[in-house]
């Protein structure tokens, strides 16, 4: 072991010994370069230019990846901003879209009530307004269901109205909804009084769109245009309430358009207006409940 270790030995005793005049020899050289730079200024600083000359492109090849990290970071945090910023963007998209679609359902409920406020009801006791819940008609009937019964005074028999006219009338009541029986039904009879030539006669319905008008005075026409109105016969309506527009005059009678579009109907009003829950009905048929 102590032949091995001699040879490092013999190197290192060199190397040690520079070592100790090392620190000295800094000193030396530092103090011989400040007195180099007092004496001669322009050697020193053309010396300085040369090293920095030479020094210069291992600088700037040092750093150039020192740069390219800082890139890479800036563009990392950048991205790691954006992400945030996208995803807090994303909620309050969706919060907006919630707040439309509330926005939009809250004006298409705002224009059908200022529809129903349109229409006023003359010499009425009482009404209260109602949405439709439910649209029970078919083939072989056409009625509504509110949202309203005998718990907020609907009556049988009370009158159902819109913004553009008369709806129909409750013909079925329970403690929270009721049923309306529409003009278009089978078994709807209104009277009626054409507004212009003051025809009366009698709003039959037929299971269709368009009700037709009967019993019509053997003498006396009506004209294509005109508008029906109730006329307060039968103790059934008050008089006045806009029913229909006259579409087509035949020999089967004349056809209606009804003012109010069932379809499209949210909102209505059941006005009582205090006259006797009677029904018009052809004879041989009753109302159904």
């Amino acid at each position: 072991m102590n032949d091995k270790s001699r040879p490092v030995h013999r190197v290192a005793a060199p190397i040690r010994s520079l070592q100790r005049f090392a620190y000295l020899g800094l000193v030396v050289a530092a103090f011989g370069l400040m007195m180099l730079g007092k004496a001669d200024v322009v050697v020193v600083e053309r010396f300085r230019a040369q090293i920095t000359d030479t020094v210069a492109p291992l600088l700037d090849a040092v750093s150039r990846p020192v740069a390219t990290v800082n890139d890479v970071v800036a563009e990392a945090r950048e991205m790691i901003n954006l992400r945030a910023e996208n995803t807090q963007l994303r909620k309050e998209r969706d919060r907006l879209l919630q707040w439309e679609a509330a926005g939009r359902r809250l004006e298409a409920e705002n224009v059908a009530l200022q529809r129903l406020l349109n229409f006023i009801p003359h010499e009425a006791r009482g009404f209260i307004s109602a949405r439709v819940i439910a649209d029970t008609g078919g083939a072989f009937a056409h009625s509504l269901v509110l949202n309203a019964g005998a718990d907020d005074e609907v009556r049988r028999g009370q009158a159902v109205v819109s913004g553009d006219g008369l709806v129909g009338r409750v013909v079925g009541v329970g403690a929270r909804s009721s049923r309306i029986l529409l003009l278009t039904d089978l078994n709807s009879r209104i009277p009626v009084v054409t507004e212009q030539s003051r025809v009366r006669a009698v709003l039959a319905g037929n299971n269709t769109s368009q009700p037709v008008l009967g019993h019509l005075p053997p003498n006396d026409t009506v004209t294509v245009g005109e508008r029906v109105v109730t006329s307060g016969h039968g103790g059934v309506f008050p008089p006045g309430l806009p029913v229909g527009v006259i579409v087509s005059v035949g020999d089967s009678g004349a056809v209606v358009q009804p003012l109010v579009a069932t379809d499209r109907l949210e909102y209505v009003r059941v006005i009582d207006y205090g006259l006797d829950q009677g029904v018009l009905q052809p004879q041989g048929t009753t109302a159904k409940d």
